[in-house]
Formats: structure tokens, sequence, C-alpha cells
């Protein structure tokens, strides 16, 4: 399957419906696809759960969708940062809700739903409130906690490079969650700095196959044609 490259935010983001499960990426603004959260700003769509490490950052990005009030639950690992007073703001009025998940708990499963796994025992959280209501099993002595996939409807990625495939490559910290998220969704938008002819990027430093890749927005050639 070919991804489809398109410089138009609107496009890239067509279809995304009210009450859908988001991962989006980025650490912090690491990798955070701001070009395509703005454009699912204009889109409209609400209720949204979304999945991601950080509750946004000052007010652009994740941070700017939740101001737009379209957010009803975001799944993260660190929701307090001293730039996160969007989140912070909606939290303590509750208007929003928050399911806080470590981030090695977070990034394992993703990758358990981009693997078919089913669920999986983890020692993190084990003794926290983090673990109330879950399942527990002594494994060889130690105690697990069950832990059950992340599955998105969309995801919407930061990625370097793109081929007219869809094949990605990402660059350094950018990187983070971008790879599991693109197995664990059933819609993956890119969002890219650079997209190349095909054969151009070397097979062994791609990151995320074009197999998952459904859509990939042109950034550069975006911002060249609004110019």
């Amino acid at each position: 399957m070919t991804a489809t490259i398109t410089t138009d935010p609107a496009e890239s983001v067509r279809g995304i419906e009210d009450g859908a499960t988001i991962l989006v990426g980025g650490f912090g603004m690491a990798g955070m696809p701001t070009a395509l959260i703005d454009a699912l700003i204009d889109q409209g769509a609400t209720d949204l759960t979304i999945v991601s490490n950080n509750a946004g950052n000052g007010d652009r990005g994740l941070a700017a969708l939740l101001a737009a009030g379209r957010v009803r639950k975001i799944v993260c690992s660190f929701p307090r940062q001293h730039d996160s007073y969007v989140f912070d703001q909606l939290y303590r009025a509750g208007q929003i809700e928050l399911e806080l998940v470590p981030q090695g708990n977070l990034a394992e499963r993703m990758r358990a739903a981009g693997a078919g796994i089913g669920a999986f025992y983890c020692p993190t959280g084990v003794g926290t409130p983090l673990a109330d209501g879950k399942e527990t099993r002594i494994i060889e002595g130690h105690e697990y906690v069950l832990e059950y996939p992340i599955h998105g409807d969309y995801a919407l990625i930061g990625a370097y490079r793109a081929d007219r495939l869809g094949n990605l490559v990402y660059r350094k910290t950018a990187r983070n969650f971008g790879p599991v998220m693109a197995t664990a969704a059933s819609t993956v938008i890119a969002e890219v700095h650079d997209v190349v002819e095909i054969g151009s990027i070397d097979p062994e430093v791609v990151i995320t196959p074009s197999i998952y890749v459904d859509r990939v927005l042109h950034v550069a050639a975006m911002n060249r044609k609004a110019s």
C-alpha cells in the first residue's frame, strides 16, 4: 500500500470523527505533529481521547487542542510540567479526565497493541494507586500487574523524512513514540519535513515501514506553497 502524500492539512485529518482515540507523538514539543494538530482543531472533531507522553506544553500543539475544548480524556505519563497550565486549569475545573500511565507502560501497551498481544504482566506500579482495581499475579516470587494494550483509531506522528511510499525516518529525540504508535493505530498520519523519491532512503535506516502509514503531510512543501 502506498501512503497518500499531501500538502493540504485539512485533507490529512479528513474523516477523524467525534469520540475517536488518537495517539499523538511527541516528547514535549520534540516530534509533536503541530501542523496536524492545528488541522484537527480546524476540522472540529470533539469528545476525543488523546494518548501522549505529555498533556501539552504552553499554548501550541496538544495544549491548543485542549484549550479548544476538544478533548474528553487524556492518557499520559507527564501531565504536570511548568508549562502545562492549560491541562492544569482544565483538570482542576473538572473539564478533562486523566488516566496516568508510567512511561514504560505507555510505550509497552501501545507496542502490545501493534504486536497483537492481548495483555501482559508488568511490575511497574505494584503497590501504588496505579495498580488499584487491576489484576495482579505472583510470578517467580515477584508481584506483577496485568496491563492491557492501547489501540488508537488514529495516530498523529512527526517524522523527519518520508519517501513516496510512506517509509519514515525520524531525527534524534523526535523519534520518541512515533514507531510504536504507528503500529497501534488503525489509521496513521505522519507529518514530515522532507519527501524524497522511492529508493532515496536506505532500507536499513527506515524506522517505520510504509505498510503502517496511510497519509503523509509534507509541511515544508506546504510552507513553500503558502509563501
